[in-house]
């Protein structure tokens, strides 16, 4: 079963650690193991199998889920968030590729050496100029491995495009991410107060979102948003530093 990332209260992003187990409504507990032997002398009904560890109260006040987990939905469910939010839609994409690029014919056009930041705007982007234009805020982070994959590349290729229809793209070496603990998976953060979580298989297909308004959770995707926003750089001179290297 796969863990999902729900948060740490070590700046460094050490331990401790909370995850939750996609699936379950379990959490997995990462922290000190208990070796203090008057400690372990009075736990009560201690199994064989089980082991014990420390973490800090306000770890499981701020992160643990305090119910369980919603049900997963069709993306095109929540399409509408992106009109009718009223201050910020802000993005953190975590993998290496998506299938719905690869499937598409923009992503054809690219391999074949087009411009495609140079395309007519699509209804995407549209809809970011129009949103823009009311004075709210596109905003995303994404992951770069290095070197980056394919699927990265061409990201950083359209990316400009929605830069010029008003979005505001930023980009964050995976490295970084990882030293800062941020979460391994993509999600929605819309006026930090609804967080919607993207469910992938391993082809990098969407099976659909997980739309949660705890507070819990909403509280962990806004401090994952804070960190990456200040660490990440801007898609033009990400770009001019990425082609300095190849």
């Amino acid at each position: 079963m796969t863990l999902r990332l729900i948060g740490t209260t070590s700046d460094d992003g050490d331990r401790p650690t909370l995850y939750e187990i996609e699936g379950t409504e379990n959490v997995l507990v990462q922290g000190e193991r208990v070796t203090d032997p008057e400690h372990l002398a009075q736990l009560r009904d201690v199994k064989e199998s089980e082991t014990f560890v420390t973490v800090p109260r306000d770890l499981l006040a701020r992160f643990a889920p305090r119910a369980a987990a919603n049900d997963l939905i069709p993306f095109s469910e929540v399409a509408h968030l992106f009109s009718d939010f009223q201050h910020t839609a802000w993005r953190l994409e975590t993998r290496r590729g998506y299938a719905s690029d690869r499937k598409g014919t923009k992503w054809q056009r690219w391999q074949a050496g087009g411009d495609i930041a140079a395309e007519p705007f699509d209804a995407w982007r549209t809809n970011v100029r129009e949103q823009t234009g009311q004075g709210k805020r596109f905003e995303r982070v994404r992951l770069v491995d290095a070197p980056p994959t394919e699927g990265q590349r061409y990201l950083l290729a359209s990316g400009l495009g929605n830069v010029a229809a008003g979005e505001d793209i930023r980009n964050l070496p995976r490295a970084d991410a990882e030293k800062l603990g941020l979460p391994d998976w993509d999600f929605w953060l819309f006026d930090s107060r609804t967080l919607v979580r993207f469910v992938f298989d391993d082809l990098d297909n969407t099976l659909g979102v997980i739309v949660s308004e705890d507070p819990a959770e909403v509280v962990a995707a806004c401090q994952t948003r804070d960190k990456a926003w200040h660490y990440a750089t801007r898609t033009e001179e990400f770009v001019r530093q990425v082609r300095s290297t190849m």
